[in-house]
C-alpha cells in the first residue's frame, strides 16, 4: 500500500486562513478611534465606514459643474488607454504577455470630463480611447490643489494611529470604461468616496498562490497617428498578478482556494485598505463621473509581517501552478 501523501502546505495554508476569517468585510458606522483602527492594521483586515466622509464639503458639494467651474482651464494629467485597461498584463501581437502603461498627456480639465460624460452617456464606441485621471504622486496636494481645502488633510485616526501623516493624497476621476487590474500597494491606503461608487474585489496577501503572479515585460502605450499601439521597452521585468477573480482567466489551481471580499463604495463612504492586500477595482457613475481620494501611509516593514509574506510568496513562486 502506497503511503499517503504528504498534505499540501500552501492548500493547507489557505484553507485555515479562510475557516479564520470571514470573507465578508466588517462595515463600521463611524468612524473608529485610532486605536480601533490600529487592532485592523495589526490584522491585516479591511473595513468600511458607511458615511465616514458625509460631512466632507467634497461630499456635500462636488458635481460635475462644481468641478468645472473650480478647475476652469487648467491642464491636468491624464491616462489614455483603448481599454480602460492602464498598468495592466497585455497581450502583444506575438502572444508574449506585457506589463503595459498607459499613455499620458495634459488635457484642459473641462475638456477631459466633457469626454468622460459623452462617452458615458452614448457608450464606448469601437476604436475609441478611454481616459482617466490617475496620477499616483500626491495630485490632490499639487496638481489639485484648487480642491484640496475640500477634503480632510489626513484622516485623524490613521494620522494618530500610525504616528504620521499620509505620504501622498491622490484625486481619481473617471468613467465606468476605466477598471484597475489586481494588484497590490505598500501602503496602508484610506479611501474615500466622493461622486459615483466604486466596486473592490480584495484578497489577503497569503493568497499569493491564487493570483499566479509572472514577471512580465515592460510595455507603455503610445500614440501612432492618434491610433494608441503597444511599444516593448527595455528594463527589468515586473512581477504582476494575471489571475482574474471575476473570470477566473489566468488562475492556478490554488486560485479556488481564493476567496475574493467584495465591496462597493457611495458617496461619502470611506474603506481601510490593508497593506499588500491585492485588490481589483471598477466603477459605476453619477453624473457622467466618478471620483474618489485616497490617502496613503507608508506601511511598517519592521517586525514580522513584510518577511512572513516575501516567505509566501517565494514558496507560491516555485509551486506548480497546475
Amino acid at each position: 500500500m502506497a503511503p499517503a501523501a504528504p498534505p499540501d502546505p500552501i492548500a493547507e495554508l489557505l484553507t485555515t486562513y479562510n475557516e479564520l476569517n470571514s470573507s465578508s468585510i466588517d462595515e463600521l458606522l463611524e468612524v473608529p478611534s485610532p486605536l480601533e483602527f490600529m487592532r485592523y492594521v495589526a490584522r491585516n483586515r479591511p473595513f468600511v465606514v458607511r458615511g465616514g466622509a458625509s460631512d466632507w464639503k467634497a461630499t456635500r458639494t462636488w458635481d460635475l459643474a462644481s468641478l468645472k467651474e473650480r478647475m476652469g482651464g487648467m491642464g491636468v494629467n491624464v491616462a489614455v488607454t483603448p481599454k480602460g485597461n492602464a498598468d495592466a498584463p497585455v497581450e502583444s501581437d506575438n502572444g508574449e504577455l506585457l506589463f503595459v502603461k498607459p499613455w499620458e498627456e495634459e488635457q484642459e480639465f473641462g475638456e477631459f470630463v466633457d469626454f468622460l460624460v459623452e462617452q458615458e452617456s452614448m457608450g464606448k464606441r469601437d476604436g475609441e480611447e478611454v481616459r482617466y485621471a490617475q496620477t499616483q504622486n500626491d495630485n490632490l496636494r499639487n496638481e489639485y490643489s484648487e480642491l484640496f481645502a475640500d477634503v480632510a488633510p489626513s484622516i485623524p485616526f490613521a494620522r494618530i494611529a500610525l504616528t504620521k501623516p499620509p505620504e501622498a493624497i491622490n484625486l481619481w476621476i473617471g468613467n465606468s470604461h476605466s477598471v484597475t487590474a489586481l494588484h497590490k500597494d505598500n501602503y496602508e491606503n484610506i479611501y474615500v468616496q466622493i461622486i459615483g461608487q466604486k466596486h473592490f474585489v480584495l484578497l489577503p496577501p497569503l493568497a499569493y498562490a491564487c493570483v499566479n503572479e509572472k514577471k512580465l515585460s515592460p510595455a507603455s502605450y503610445v500614440r501612432d497617428d492618434r491610433e494608441l499601439v503597444v511599444k516593448k521597452e527595455e528594463g527589468d521585468k515586473v512581477p504582476f498578478a494575471v489571475w482574474d477573480p471575476d473570470s477566473g482567466e489566468g488562475g492556478t489551481k490554488y486560485s479556488s482556494l481564493g476567496k475574493p471580499m467584495r465591496v462597493s463604495l457611495g458617496k461619502g463612504d470611506m474603506l481601510y485598505l490593508p497593506a499588500l492586500w491585492y485588490h481589483k477595482v471598477s466603477q459605476s457613475c453619477e453624473d457622467g463621473i466618478c471620483c474618489a481620494v485616497n490617502y496613503w501611509h507608508d506601511m511598517e516593514f519592521g517586525g514580522s509581517f513584510y518577511p512572513l509574506c516575501g516567505f509566501a510568496r517565494n514558496v507560491a513562486l516555485d509551486a506548480p501552478k497546475n
